[in-house]
């Protein structure tokens, strides 16, 4: 994968994940030795500080309203420095927004001197991050598919080789310009530097896929609560991402309409007793609530089951969704069956069994739980996106903008992108 190079033992890392329904500042230590966290990652980490408030100024993963987001990432900035006890300044921000577009294509060059070297390879990724860019897309993540030297396959790096035409096989991911360049004048306006841009989908992967999943080709789906995003993997590689404008929020307001009850409590009730899967008792099991614009105190009751009568048709056309998107990428025969499954929906009861049932294909419930060292309040699959983050901060997989000046909206945070793509080959 293009990488930038990778940060330094005992670096500290912030890094903050910007949802639909929730803000995550995540602050850590990279550590010289230990066992690693993250299944893959080579450097294990500490962390320092957790910061995280309910979103507001978003709707669907893009911002609405810049002076009710910047409230919102300052006060889980603010809450992760105090327990952290340091004061960032930059941070590395996932991105969902934009309409995400993946593809993947070819890049050639001819071998001047019949040795492959630098300036080949330079010229190559100049030119398809050009082509990514085109008709006013923002690149927000590069990463190597593979190359090719006189068209034969070859292994890891092409420097020294003999070849007259060098390909190199790239996977891009693109978005809109302005919902991304709105996201960085976020994190400008608390006075915060922009490290890198780490796409959602593939950040969600890494925190709740192992190596080997990878290796033999996955899927992952994660449902937060303003988007769902794909992610797919062959052969080790990223090769496709996908995000959908609806998620969990939509099965919460369904429960709203449905019961007639304020938003907040449908929220409770659906992270109390939403199931997605059927069992006998669930028509006997009822709970009560209290209904919206009636008097104080008036409540009504619902079973369990007619609950899930209310959340599966949402999921069911969530899951449709998806599925039609992995048909249209054409990728399924070369990524294989394995589905996982991570995000805060995921934690529904059933869920795994349910998009089991609707995708026709297995599929694991995951997250970062596996990581001991974790906190309890993160190593859960509503947080696989920050937790994911580390690993591809450390490593410099796939960034975009590695390094930039203060003012995010100068030329500086293009002209940063080949460099590091040059350097970290």
């Amino acid at each position: 994968m293009m990488r930038t190079p990778r940060q330094a033992p005992g670096e500290v890392l912030g890094l903050i994940d910007i949802g639909t329904s929730k803000i995550v500042c995540l602050i850590v230590a990279l550590e010289p030795r230990g066992p690693s966290i993250l299944a893959g990652m080579h450097m294990p980490f500490r962390v320092l500080g957790i910061g995280h408030q309910r979103s507001r100024g978003l709707k669907a993963g893009v911002i609405t309203d810049l002076d009710q987001a910047e409230v919102a990432v300052r006060a889980a900035v603010d809450q992760a420095e105090s327990m952290a006890g340091v004061t960032l300044q930059d941070v590395f921000v996932s991105v969902a927004c934009g309409r995400l577009r993946s593809e993947t294509f070819a890049a050639n060059a001819d071998v001047d001197g019949g040795i492959v070297a630098d300036r080949q390879i330079a010229r190559v990724l100049d030119g398809a991050r050009a082509y990514a860019e085109r008709d006013g897309r923002m690149l927000v993540h590069l990463n190597r598919v593979g190359y090719r030297l006189d068209g034969a396959p070859g292994g890891r790096d092409p420097r020294g080789l003999a070849a007259s035409q060098i390909t190199l096989d790239m996977h891009t991911v693109t978005a809109d310009d302005a919902p991304v360049r709105n996201l960085m004048l976020l994190i400008d306006r608390c006075y915060l530097g922009v490290a890198g841009l780490i796409v959602s989908p593939f950040a969600s992967a890494l925190a709740a896929t192992s190596v080997e999943e990878r290796r033999l080709g996955v899927t992952v789906i994660d449902i937060g609560g303003g988007v769902t995003s794909i992610a797919l993997f062959a052969d080790g590689r990223f090769v496709h991402a996908d995000t959908l404008p609806i998620g969990g929020n939509h099965a919460t307001y369904d429960i709203a309409r449905g019961l007639q009850t304020p938003l907040a409590e449908a929220e409770r009730i659906k992270a109390l007793y939403g199931t997605l899967s059927v069992a006998p008792s669930d028509g006997r099991e009822a709970f009560s609530y209290p209904l919206a614009g009636e008097e104080p105190g008036a409540v009504a009751q619902i079973t369990k089951a007619q609950l899930g009568e209310i959340l599966r048709p949402r999921m069911a056309s969530l899951v449709a969704l998806v599925n039609e998107r992995l048909e249209q990428c054409g990728l399924r025969s070369w990524v294989g069956d394995r589905v996982v499954l991570t995000g805060g929906a995921s934690q529904l009861i059933g869920a795994g069994e349910f998009v089991a049932n609707q995708l026709g294909r297995p599929v694991r419930v995951s997250g970062p739980d596996g990581a001991a060292a974790l906190p309890g309040s993160i190593a859960v699959p509503a947080f696989s996106t920050v937790v994911g983050m580390v690993a591809s901060a450390a490593a410099g997989e796939g960034l975009v903008a590695a390094r930039q000046e203060r003012n995010v909206l100068t030329g500086g945070y293009f002209g940063r992108v080949g460099a590091w793509l040059r350097e970290g080959f």
